[in-house]
């Protein structure tokens, strides 16, 4: 597990991806709010905005998974709620890839992002086209559960990493060490387990991203891969 800031590029290694795609997945706090009561309430008034913990990422064939997490930066002993600094970073990821691939991106992880770029006045990223593996596994199969635990345990490709439920959310809340270092081992998975889950899948993804089309400019590679290696069938 490293954690690396982006003062440079990072390269994925498989010559079949010469572009970016990035693969990840990010952690994020409740808000914090009034309520009259404990049962299906209505928010009176949100106390704390949310605000995000820790992001992982991969770039597509490269072998290592990197971590970026709150307390990386100066300034976190005194501000533990301030993610300025973190949010630059993911931004730098997204205006250097090409495609991002998130399972639940479009609808959290993305959105989720945009919100907090916006909220620090950072401009849209370059433009990226994005894969969602949640959707692949809606549109193509009848699974029992589309989440990616359950996804990563039906296929044998691996499971999430057991935690402490949303008492790890809060200790990492409340700058606990151990909540941290369970925190960061946790959204590593997650980003190790995507990455498997997508090659199971997307060999049936028949529409959506054009690969081959987006990394390579070219029309008669294999477009859910990229690959030239293609055998003509009817």
């Amino acid at each position: 597990m490293t954690h690396t800031l982006l003062d440079k590029p990072i390269l994925a290694k498989d010559p079949n991806y010469n572009k970016r795609i990035l693969l990840f997945d990010i952690e994020s706090t409740p808000l914090i709010s009034y309520t009259w009561g404990v049962w299906e309430q209505d928010v009176l008034e949100i106390k704390e905005e949310w605000y995000m913990l820790c992001f992982a990422y991969k770039w597509l064939g490269e072998k290592q998974t990197h971590i970026v997490a709150l307390p990386d930066f100066k300034g976190y002993q005194k501000d533990k709620r301030n993610d300025i600094h973190l949010i630059e970073e993911l931004w730098k990821l997204f205006d250097q890839a090409d495609i991002l691939i998130a399972h639940n991106g479009d609808s959290f992880d993305v959105k989720k992002a945009n919100a907090r770029f916006i909220f620090h006045g950072l401009e849209p990223p370059t433009p990226y086209k994005t894969i969602d593996t949640l959707k692949i596994a809606r549109r193509y199969f009848k699974f029992d559960s589309n989440k990616l635990d359950s996804l990563g345990q039906y296929l044998k490709l691996g499971r999430k990493i057991p935690h402490t439920g949303k008492h790890l959310w809060f200790g990492c809340m409340d700058g606990d060490l151990d909540s941290w270092r369970l925190m960061k081992k946790y959204n590593v998975q997650d980003v190790v387990l995507l990455e498997k889950v997508y090659y199971k899948l997307r060999g049936w993804a028949t529409t959506g991203v054009n690969i081959a089309l987006i990394l390579k400019g070219d029309i008669t590679s294999c477009k859910r891969c990229g690959s030239d290696q293609m055998v003509k069938a009817g």
